[in-house]
């Protein structure tokens, strides 16, 4: 059974301790020094096995831990933890009352940081303790001076004029690391300057695409003008045009009593942001077309024409041309929004970008939960560079943030990833793609419900949940899409 004391600190620094002893007097009595007197976080375990798991979840800067227990002894444990990369920086401090030198032998062999004999004297376990914990932290400024030596070498020459960081409202620092985001962000400024000027912005889901349209709204100032989001594929079809357009009171069944303008009214005076537009419900595009072109809107239920001076950015991470091809998409609406448009590159393709984008993320989530990540370990940083990472710039902020809220460290290490399971054998680019006259039977048996129930899912996570473009991508109706997931997933 593992209990935990409250937070405490020690010279002004929280320091956690990993306290292991099968005698529960002992190790109860040790606990309450280290907390009370040495004002430490003290973690308790009465078994080697328990230990080996809290340390596996989040390893222990220090473990003080017996030799002669049931199970696996201490020695057995100060091997485990010191063969694990995880564990390789722990200060292991043995206790024992059997004081026999072939045991402090072997333990200072494994790595022990020091070793004391029962029974325990509190103070010399203090004093112990007390430089141990000074010792770390000279080690730690050294490897902290080492590592920002390292980095600096590394980034040394690497700089260009494409490389740079700039503050964006609503959305706090931006680095652009690569020629192809400097290009993108070159054009939305350039855009920003004619506020008249509809952009279609086209890129893969979590590239930037707000970034980029928030650019274009604010330029590289604050503007006060509106900046109205709307994600058209989160929107039921029903609610769109009231969403859109806005209503008076009492025009349909369930509207509210005083009406509400809509988005595009909203935005007046400023940007209306249409996200994934290639999801806007056909039956809507001419009226959204209507009122770009008149410069004017109607609530539902009202013949009052509002006047709109609004610019309207469009994202999407669709080929609207193919949509136009399908009719699924309007082709006078495609050349209304079609007159500026901006490209941003997948993460996969400005690989140059992933090492200075994960540190800039690091370092701002680790002011944000208060942890010790300074630098990534070259290691780390290959690592995150051969992933394929298909959630693009938002998976890879998304995956250092859940490192930094799990782990804290001065160096972000490979362990810390793979933790997360987002190592290579999460990524599906290499396998061949499933198509007529390119894929080959099993020679035994086929269980088509469940290829087919896994084709569905898949297809679900290529859209990120979307069931009715993932009905679209399979060729089959929503109802029907949803029909047999619903059915799965109550299995």
């Amino acid at each position: 059974m593992c209990k935990m004391t409250a937070d405490v600190a020690v010279e002004n620094k929280t320091v956690r301790v990993l306290l292991v002893d099968d005698d529960d007097l002992t190790r109860q009595a040790t606990a309450k020094y280290l907390s009370l007197v040495l004002q430490m976080e003290v973690t308790q375990c009465n078994s080697g096995k328990e230990a080996l798991e809290k340390q596996h979840q989040n390893p222990f800067p220090i473990i003080v831990t017996d030799i002669r227990m049931p199970g696996m002894n201490g020695l057995e444990l100060l091997h485990k933890v010191k063969s694990d990369e995880r564990g390789d920086e722990s200060s292991v401090v043995l206790i024992t009352g059997y004081a026999d030198m072939e045991s402090a032998i072997i333990a200072v062999r494994e790595g022990a940081t020091d070793y004391l004999t029962k029974p325990l004297d509190m103070e010399h376990l203090g004093k112990v303790l007390r430089r141990v914990i000074k010792d770390r932290e000279t080690s730690e400024k050294a490897t902290e001076k080492t590592l920002h030596e390292d980095e600096t070498r590394y980034y040394k020459g690497k700089t260009a004029d494409h490389v740079f960081r700039l503050e964006l409202e609503g959305y706090g620092e931006v680095g652009i690391f690569s020629e192809q985001m400097r290009k993108a962000v070159s054009r939305a400024l350039q855009f920003h300057e004619d506020p008249h000027v509809t952009v279609l912005i086209e890129g893969e889901t979590g590239t930037g695409k707000e970034v980029i349209a928030r650019l274009i709204h604010h330029g590289m100032e604050k503007s006060l003008h509106p900046f109205v989001s709307l994600n058209c594929s989160a929107i039921a079809p029903s609610l769109f045009e009231s969403e859109l357009f806005g209503y008076t009171p009492g025009s349909f069944t369930g509207a509210s009593k005083e009406g509400r303008a809509g988005k595009l009214e909203q935005a007046n005076g400023g940007t209306l942001f249409l996200d994934e537009i290639g999801e806007m419900p056909l039956e809507m595009q001419p009226k959204l077309l209507r009122s770009l072109q008149e410069r004017e809107v109607h609530r539902i239920g009202s013949n009052k024409a509002v006047p709109l001076d609004v610019r309207v950015i469009a994202a999407t991470n669709q080929k609207l041309e193919s949509l136009v091809e399908e009719r699924r998409f309007r082709s006078d609406l495609y050349y209304r929004l079609n007159v500026g448009r901006i490209h941003i590159p997948a993460l996969k393709d400005q690989k140059e970008a992933i090492a200075p984008l994960a540190q800039m993320f690091l370092s701002r989530f680790a002011a944000e939960q208060q942890r010790k990540f300074r630098f990534i370990t070259t290691e780390a940083i290959e690592m995150l560079s051969a992933h394929h990472w298909p959630g693009n710039v938002r998976q890879l902020a998304n995956v250092i943030r859940q490192a930094t809220v799990l782990y804290d460290d001065i160096s972000l290490r490979p362990y810390h990833l793979e933790s997360l399971e987002i190592a290579l054998h999460d990524d599906q680019s290499h396998l061949p793609v499933l198509e007529p006259g390119a894929f080959r039977l099993p020679d035994e048996s086929l269980n088509l419900k469940d290829l087919e129930a896994e084709i569905m899912q898949r297809a679900l996570e290529k859209f990120d949940g979307n069931k009715s473009r993932a009905a679209q991508y399979l060729g089959i109706s929503r109802n029907t899409f949803s029909y047999h997931i619903n059915t799965r997933s109550k299995r």
